[in-house]
């Protein structure tokens, strides 16, 4: 696990992230791989999904050859405001994703960028998933608590994302999860069912802790894994 950080100045302290490398990332250097962002969730760090073992989970996966290897983001988010007063999501999409690409052998091209998050981090996969369409195929949002300002944004966003561009959506959430995230979540998978969008939906036994996310981890890295799994390798040939 590689730790950096960015500095910007819409940010007043750097942007903290992790990188995880799959095991053929150094040995393999004609390759070119997908990336996944995954974002934590409030009062965490970018240590979460890290301890959560997304990192290890995909590697027991891509070393099976279950599923294609991807690169891993953890980025750190430290304010908890509405994202009009956090430059986090900005600074993601415009600086650091950019630094990415730059950096490592990515695959800069939607359908081999994905989003996700947990909680606060699910809002802003949300967030940034729909806004930004063009440059994520994918939006995994775990234990969704919808930012509040986007609420009366959602469907128009959704809206104007053509039909045949619309991400991949998976939602899941804890049946004794927080009340008022519970209700944040259902609201948006029955938003997207009124609406006829595609998505994944799975309403499961548990609460909003660290427990149920990592017990479906797998699930989650299998869910976002599984398009560029589908490729083989064909297209990461630089």
């Amino acid at each position: 696990m590689i730790q950096s950080s960015l500095k910007s100045e819409r940010l007043r302290q750097p942007l903290d992230y992790r990188v995880y490398l799959p095991p053929c990332y150094n040995p393999q250097t004609h390759l070119r791989y997908a990336v996944l962002y995954l974002i934590h969730g409030q009062s965490y760090t970018d240590d979460q999904w890290d301890r959560l073992g997304a990192d290890e989970v995909a590697e027991q996966l891509i070393l099976t050859g279950e599923i294609a290897p991807f690169l891993i983001v953890m980025p750190r988010d430290r304010l908890w405001e509405q994202p009009e007063d956090d430059p986090f999501g900005e600074v993601l999409v415009t600086e650091l994703m950019p630094l990415i690409d730059r950096s490592y052998r990515t695959i800069p091209q939607r359908d081999y960028r994905a989003i996700g998050g947990l909680s606060r981090g699910a809002g802003w996969a949300v967030h940034l998933g729909l806004r930004y369409w063009q440059l994520f195929g994918a939006i995994g949002a775990h234990s969704l608590a919808v930012f509040e300002s986007d609420a009366p944004k959602i469907e128009r966003w959704l809206d104007e994302i053509p039909s045949e561009a619309m991400p991949r959506i998976f939602l899941d959430i804890g049946d004794r999860d927080r009340p008022p995230i519970l209700q944040s979540a259902v609201w948006f998978e029955q938003l997207l069912t009124r609406k006829r969008i595609p998505h994944e939906w799975f309403l499961y036994a548990g609460y909003h802790h660290e427990v149920y996310w990592q017990a479906h981890v797998e699930q989650y890295i299998r869910w976002y894994a599984a398009p560029w799994t589908e490729t083989k390798f064909d297209i990461m040939e630089p």
